[in-house]
């Protein structure tokens, strides 16, 4: 996927060569698999890596909870990238397992809370300091850490300093995907999936090929006879009745006014 800095997942929905609407407006299955370059995917796989690098630190590995925060986490990230691959066939998947990504990642989101609760710490506001220097930190800060399977340092946290942090990055991903299902959305009406591109295709295929036979019928046939009364060009018919049933007829248009008939 090309990706072009500044461009937010809502814009990319998922388009594997960066290719716009109206490219896309002409193929029955458009370009699609592109989650690795998507912010929202990104983020989801930070948030999966630094959840499993928190509950083994802070949450018992044999409880329940342990499990189901690291299959939330990674139900958030496999969702995003199940969605886009199947994008080019199902328009109606890829909002299903978007939708469903960003319910896991709100699932996830209450386990953080529930533990900064239970163990009596600080839920950092949204605008407290520690939660604005999150916000601003960039995927390309991560990937230049000298630690790049703990780029945002949660080994060496507190655990509320570890929580909240996820806790932000859970926020915008679920800000992200918020954006993208809209965009999904509005591409759905305004080009369909791919069961409307495929009667599109074949309907257009049909009428291309019906206007070349008339146009062939048109060239190869003679010219009508004129009418033996009035002159005018005569139109085929067939007879309803009498000892001719059923064989055709040249007859004059202007009939029952003008009785012209030919073989």
């Amino acid at each position: 996927m090309t990706n072009q800095p500044g461009r937010s997942d809502s814009d990319r929905s998922d388009r594997s060569d960066g290719s716009d609407l109206s490219d896309e407006s002409a193929r029955i299955i458009p370009p699609h698999g592109g989650y690795r370059g998507l912010r929202s995917f990104q983020i989801a796989q930070a948030i999966y890596d630094g959840t499993l690098i928190f509950c083994d630190r802070f949450v018992d590995r044999r409880s329940r909870t342990h499990d189901q925060m690291v299959q939330a986490a990674r139900s958030g990230a496999q969702n995003i990238a199940e969605g886009s691959l199947a994008s080019g066939t199902s328009k109606k998947s890829e909002l299903k397992l978007t939708g469903i990504a960003r319910a896991s990642l709100g699932e996830l989101l209450r386990d953080y809370e529930d533990f900064l609760r239970q163990h009596a710490l600080r839920l950092w506001s949204k605008d407290a300091p520690e939660a604005l220097a999150v916000r601003r930190k960039r995927m390309s800060d991560w990937s230049g850490s000298s630690d790049r399977s703990d780029p945002l340092s949660l080994r060496t946290a507190s655990a509320e300093a570890a929580a909240n942090t996820l806790i932000c990055l859970i926020h915008q991903a679920t800000y992200l995907l918020r954006r993208q299902l809209q965009r999904l959305e509005q591409d759905f009406l305004e080009h369909g999936g791919v069961t409307e591109r495929m009667y599109k295709a074949r309907r257009e295929r049909r009428s291309d090929q019906c206007d070349r036979s008339d146009q062939s019928d048109r060239s190869d046939s003679p010219p009508p006879p004129a009418c033996p009364l009035c002159a005018r060009p005569m139109v085929r018919r067939t007879a309803r009745r009498g000892p001719r049933s059923g064989q055709g007829f040249w007859g004059c248009p202007a009939y029952p006014e003008c009785t012209g008939t030919r073989p």
